[in-house]
């Protein structure tokens, strides 16, 4: 039996926070305190310690679109980025629609054994929006998420449906709030940058509409219900009115919505196309001060591998979405002004209690379970590479400050300064 020590960080634990060692044994945080040795030791000096970090909105693309990433390319990912648990969308080949789905999902994270990656159950069947799937086999293999990522329950009346199921359960809807309507047909954020390019653009509206709409259902069902990628000021005041009035809704930034705003589209890269498309700098503002104050919960990454021949293609013809997992920590720590205790509740802590996950996002205290991140808030370094299976990212190139110095899962570490060891 081996002890690993993280040495001389500034550790997050219940008592605050405190200048010590922290030893891990047998999978558990077996001490803590000054002066500990062991058979390994990682210096953490001028870094932060706190529980790993979890991400409650990543594409894994397995089953059914493995060439663009899997689960094992994805937990490597996920792991250098400082996550010990993520939960997998379900616009999967097949859906994550049915039981036997979401335990293969499941079972796969377990024997790739890097990251803990929890299942997310899709809303409707196949995620077509027309009847519900089969929440009662997903909820029995242990999901507690549900979400149609990548398409927007439209249908008012089903997603009641839904949230009465759920909220009878204690389950979490997770709504990709976007309109069809409003954004069908369009590239990017309807302003001067599309009106510049000619291109057709999405109205803010096209989130407000569905997010304002959906907090009515909340007041109606007491359903559990977070917003995803959330792009607009005013979805940060809906969100901070529905939090005043005592309603379970809790709602995530991603970390390019943090970084960017519409006038990285006048590129043309594809690099910088998502859904929702970035927004106005008045919508980057609101989002980085909703965080920073707590009216958004949590960092959601988004992460959406897509291979070079589906993203190198001209920008109407290229699929939404961007690489986040690796770079989501370094991104928050440059672009927000968030402490130590405020990284690890929005990156962890938060995400985790959101997601109804144990043995996840705890602050360190001895006989807890031994998933930490060590980050380093002072590293400035530029990123140009990726260990995802995919290219498509909108930081290449970017200067960025503050880096993930290990990852420990189980008890394991899984990364050490940018490279997946496990």
């Amino acid at each position: 039996m081996s002890d690993l020590i993280l040495a001389g960080g500034t550790v997050l634990t219940p008592k605050g926070l405190e200048e010590t060692d922290v030893r891990i044994r047998d999978g558990l945080i077996a001490e803590i305190g000054p002066g500990l040795e062991g058979d390994e030791t990682i210096d953490c000096g001028g870094a932060w310690v706190g529980p790993g970090l979890v991400d409650l909105h990543v594409h894994f693309r397995e089953p059914g679109q493995e060439w663009k990433e899997d689960i094992e390319s994805g937990s490597r990912t996920a792991a250098v980025g400082g996550f010990t648990a993520v939960f997998a969308m379900p616009n999967t080949d097949p859906a994550t629609d049915s039981g036997h789905v979401a335990r293969y999902v499941s079972a796969r994270g377990t024997e790739v054994g890097l990251v803990e990656v929890l299942p997310v159950g899709a809303i409707t069947r196949g995620r077509a929006g027309k009847e519900l799937a089969h929440l009662d086999e997903l909820w029995a293999a242990g999901v507690r998420v549900f979400s149609d990522d990548g398409d927007v329950v439209a249908d008012a009346g089903l997603l009641r449906q839904a949230m009465d199921y759920l909220a009878a359960r204690g389950g979490v809807i997770s709504q990709h709030a976007v309109d069809v309507g409003l954004s069908s047909g369009g590239y990017m954020h309807e302003g001067s940058v599309s009106s510049l390019l000619g291109m057709s653009g999405i109205a803010s509206a096209a989130d407000d509409v569905i997010l304002a709409r959906d907090i009515r259902l909340v007041e109606m069902t007491g359903a559990r219900y977070h917003v995803q990628h959330l792009s607009t000021a005013t979805g940060v005041d809906l969100i901070a009115g529905a939090k005043a009035k005592g309603l379970p809704v809790t709602a995530e930034v991603t970390p390019h919505h943090l970084a960017f705003d519409h006038t990285a589209a006048q590129t043309t890269d594809p690099a910088y196309k998502m859904m929702p498309p970035l927004r106005s700098e008045d919508d980057r503002a609101a989002l980085r001060y909703g965080l920073e104050i707590g009216t958004i919960d949590i960092v959601g990454t988004d992460h959406a591998p897509h291979a070079a021949h589906e993203k190198e293609v001209p920008w109407e013809h290229a699929p939404n979405g961007v690489l986040g997992l690796e770079w989501a920590a370094a991104v928050v720590n440059t672009f927000t002004d968030l402490d130590q205790s405020a990284f690890y509740d929005r990156l962890s802590v938060a995400p985790a209690r959101i997601g109804q996950l144990d043995g996840q996002g705890m602050l360190l205290a001895e006989g807890g379970r031994a998933n930490l991140t060590v980050f380093d808030p002072s590293i400035e370094w530029t990123p140009s590479t990726t260990v995802s299976k995919s290219q498509n990212s909108p930081y290449f190139g970017l200067p960025l400050q503050g880096k993930v110095v290990a990852t420990i899962y189980q008890g394991t570490v899984t990364a050490r300064d940018g490279i997946a060891v496990s």
